[in-house]
C-alpha cells in the first residue's frame, strides 16, 4: 500500500484520530469534546461541543502574519475594474457589511439571501453573515424571480443583499426587477433588503424596506464587530440544488466540519500554501464557487480571485492574463470553459508567463479524454486534475490528493476515492456491493458522511432521509445517484446519472422543474424533458412536447413561434440557465403500457443510440415520431 492509501484506510478505520488531527488546521475558541456523533443515522454531528467561527478563521486569523497579503482580488472585464484588498482591508470590508446586518436586525441563526453578481460586496456580504453567525444563502444570479420566489420562501431571509444588476458580454442584466417580482411572488416578506448601487441599472427604491449599501457603510466606516463563536454544528449556510422532483432543497451546511474539511482539502488536495494565489473560475451562486473561490483559499491563507466576466472577454487570453499578473499558483475551473477556450486560438496559451501555475483543477461536470489531452498539451504538460463532488458534499467525493502522494491521473477518471469517503459500488437493484474490477454500479457512500457534507436538508429532515439514504434496497448508505465503474487501481469512472438530473455546464438541473415550467404554458398539455449529450456543455435539455391545440402548427413557422414562446417562459420562470436546446412538437410521447414515460429511449434515440428493450412500449410510433424529428 502506497502513502495515499495508508492515509485513506485511517480516515475510515480510525476515524476520529484521523480527523482529530485535521481539526488542528482551524482555531477553536473552545475544543471539541466529542469529534463525531452517529448515534442517530444517517444524521452526522461533527466536532461536537467545539466552538469556531468561519470568518474568523478565514480572515481574523491570518492578521498577525500576512495582514498587508493580497486576500480578495476582484476583476471585472465587464466593467474594466480591478480591486484588491489585502487581508486587514477586508477585515475592515466585512465589519463595515457586519455592523450593516446588524442594524437591519440580522442576528444569529437568521437567514440572509443573497442575490448578486460576482462582485467584491457579496464575498463581504457572505462572511459578515459567518462572522454574526447569521446563515446566508445565496441564489446564483442567472435565475428569474419564480425561481428566487421558491428560495426566499423555504429559507424566509430577514434580509435580503442584492445589486442593480450584474453584466455579461458587456450587457447589463438588471437584478431589482426581478427581486422585486420574487418578493411579490413569495409567501414570505424579508424585512430589509440590502442595495449595491453599480449605476449600471437605474431603479426605484421600495420606501422602508430597500437600504443603499453606499450610504450605510460609509455610516459604519470605522465599525468594530467580533466575531461571535458558534458551535461547530451550528449552520453556516444552505444552498438550493435541483433534484428531481421540482422544489429545489436547501443542502444545509455545518461550520465547524465545513471548516475543518476546507483547510484540509487545501492541504492535501490542491496544495495551496499561504500567501500564494487561488484563481477558481466558478461563481458564488454555485458550490464551486463557496468552497473554492470565498472560504478554502481564504482559510489557507491564500488570495482568491473573484472574477466577473467571461472567459473570452476582452479576448481568450484573459485568464492566463490574470494567472500570470498575480501568478496564480492553483486554478479550478469546468469542462465547459475548456471547450469554449479551445475553439480559440491557441496563441493564446502561450501569450503569457504561466509557470506560476502547478496545476489546473477541473469539476462540475464530467471530463471528456479528448478534452483534458488537449488542454494537457496546451499548458506544457502541466498537471490536469479532474475531481468529483457535489453540491451536497461540499468539496471533492474522487480525485488524487498529491499532498499526500504524487499521484498520476488517468484521462477519463477523476480519480480515486478521497480520505473520509467510505465509497462502495453497489447493484442499483438488490444493493449486492460490486467488487469485481470495471463492472457498473452507483457510487454510494457509508455513513457517516465526513466533515462539511450536507448535515439535512434545511427544515426537512424526512426528505434528507428519504432523497439521500433510501435509493438502495436493504441499505441505509448515501447515494450519489451517479452510475461508474472501477478499473484495477481503483480509480473511477463516472457514466452518467441514474436519476433525472441533467448537468449542463457544471450547473445541475432536474428536468421535473423544467417540465413543470414548460406545462404552464396554456397550449401545452404533457411535455417530456431530457438530458442529451452536447460537445460544448456535457448535456443540454431537449423538450418534447403535446400541444393541446395542434390545428394551427401545420407548417414549421408555426411550430418555431410555440417553441419560442415556450422557451421565453422558461426564461423567465427559472432563468436562461435552464432554457432547453429544443422545444419539439409530437403527438404522443412514448410510454409504457403503464404509463410510464420513457425518458432513457428518448435519451438514446437523441444521441442516435440503440434505445434498448421497448417489449413494453404502449405505441412504437411515438419513439418514431421522435427520430423522424431529429433527421
Amino acid at each position: 500500500m502506497g502513502a495515499f492509501d495508508d492515509f485513506h484506510s485511517l480516515s475510515i478505520n480510525d476515524r476520529d484520530a484521523f480527523w482529530a488531527e485535521q481539526a488542528k488546521l482551524i482555531d477553536w475558541k473552545d475544543a471539541p469534546r466529542q469529534i463525531c456523533d452517529y448515534q442517530n443515522p444517517p444524521f452526522a454531528k461533527w466536532f461536537v461541543g467545539g466552538t469556531t467561527n468561519l470568518c474568523h478563521n478565514a480572515v481574523d486569523r491570518h492578521l498577525k502574519d500576512r495582514a498587508n497579503q493580497n486576500a480578495l482580488i476582484f476583476v471585472s472585464t465587464e466593467t474594466d475594474q480591478e480591486l484588491t484588498y489585502t487581508f486587514a482591508q477586508l477585515h475592515d470590508e466585512v465589519q463595515r457589511m457586519a455592523a450593516i446586518l446588524l442594524e437591519l436586525g440580522v442576528g444569529k441563526g437568521d437567514r440572509v439571501l443573497i442575490y448578486m453578481p460576482m462582485i467584491a460586496e457579496a464575498c463581504f456580504a457572505m462572511l459578515a453573515c459567518a462572522r454574526i453567525g447569521a446563515i446566508h444563502s445565496v441564489v446564483f444570479g442567472g435565475f428569474a424571480s419564480h425561481s428566487l420566489a421558491t428560495r426566499i420562501d423555504d429559507a424566509a431571509p430577514k434580509a435580503i443583499v442584492s445589486a442593480d444588476a450584474g453584466s455579461r458580454g458587456g450587457k447589463g442584466v438588471p437584478y431589482k426587477p426581478l427581486l422585486d417580482e420574487a418578493i411579490a411572488l413569495a409567501q414570505h416578506k424579508p424585512a430589509a433588503v440590502l442595495m449595491v448601487d453599480r449605476h449600471l441599472a437605474p431603479y426605484t427604491p421600495v420606501a422602508g424596506r430597500d437600504h443603499d449599501y453606499a450610504s450605510l457603510r460609509a455610516k459604519h466606516l470605522n465599525a468594530q464587530v467580533p466575531c461571535v463563536w458558534v458551535e461547530a454544528t451550528h449552520p453556516s449556510y444552505t444552498l438550493y440544488t435541483s433534484g428531481t422532483t421540482g422544489k429545489p432543497k436547501g443542502v444545509q451546511r455545518d461550520t465547524g466540519g465545513y471548516a475543518v474539511a476546507l483547510a484540509a482539502s487545501m492541504k492535501h488536495i490542491f496544495c495551496g500554501n499561504p500567501g500564494e494565489t487561488y484563481f477558481s473560475t466558478s461563481d458564488i451562486g454555485w458550490v464551486v464557487g463557496h468552497s473554492y473561490i470565498i472560504y478554502g483559499p481564504l482559510l489557507g491563507g491564500m488570495a482568491t480571485i473573484m472574477y466577473e466576466g467571461t472567459p473570452l472577454r476582452p479576448d481568450a487570453g484573459i485568464w492566463w492574463k490574470l494567472v500570470e499578473k498575480y501568478r496564480v499558483t492553483v486554478m479550478f475551473s469546468a469542462p465547459t470553459a475548456v471547450r469554449v477556450l479551445k475553439k480559440q486560438d491557441p496563441s493564446f496559451l502561450t501569450r503569457y508567463d504561466l509557470s506560476s501555475l502547478r496545476a489546473l483543477f477541473l469539476a462540475g461536470e464530467p471530463l471528456d479524454e479528448p478534452t483534458a489531452q488537449w488542454i494537457s498539451q496546451a499548458l506544457a504538460g502541466k498537471p490536469i486534475i479532474d475531481n468529483y463532488w457535489q453540491t451536497e458534499t461540499g468539496w471533492p467525493i474522487l480525485t488524487v490528493c498529491n499532498g499526500i502522494e504524487k499521484t498520476p491521473s488517468k484521462f477519463g477518471s477523476p480519480g480515486k476515492a478521497v480520505y473520509g469517503y467510505h465509497i462502495k459500488l453497489l447493484d442499483d437493484q438488490t444493493g449486492a456491493e460490486i467488487t469485481e474490477p470495471n463492472s457498473k454500479g452507483v457510487v454510494a457512500i457509508e455513513g457517516p458522511l465526513p466533515p462539511g457534507c450536507l448535515q439535512t436538508v434545511w427544515g426537512d429532515d424526512d426528505r434528507f432521509v428519504k432523497t439521500y439514504w433510501s435509493s438502495v434496497p436493504g441499505k441505509m448508505v448515501y447515494s450519489t445517484f451517479d452510475w461508474a465503474v472501477r478499473d484495477e487501481d481503483g480509480y473511477y469512472f463516472i457514466l452518467g446519472r441514474t436519476d433525472d438530473v441533467i448537468n449542463v455546464a457544471g450547473h445541475r438541473l432536474g428536468t421535473r422543474e423544467i417540465e413543470e415550467s414548460i406545462s404552464s404554458h396554456p397550449n401545452v398539455a404533457e411535455v417530456a424533458v431530457v438530458g442529451v449529450a452536447d460537445q460544448l456543455k456535457g448535456q443540454v435539455a431537449m423538450a418534447f412536447a403535446i400541444a393541446k391545440d395542434a390545428s394551427g402548427l401545420d407548417d414549421h413557422a408555426a411550430r418555431l413561434k410555440l417553441e419560442g414562446e415556450v422557451m421565453k417562459l422558461v426564461d423567465s420562470q427559472l432563468g436562461a440557465v435552464a432554457r432547453p436546446a429544443r422545444v419539439l412538437f409530437v403527438t404522443a410521447l412514448p410510454k409504457t403500457r403503464s404509463g410510464k414515460l420513457l425518458r432513457r429511449a428518448i435519451q438514446a434515440v437523441c444521441e442516435r443510440r440503440d434505445p434498448g428493450d421497448l417489449t413494453t412500449i404502449e405505441d412504437p410510433t411515438a419513439l418514431q415520431q421522435i427520430k423522424n424529428l431529429l433527421n
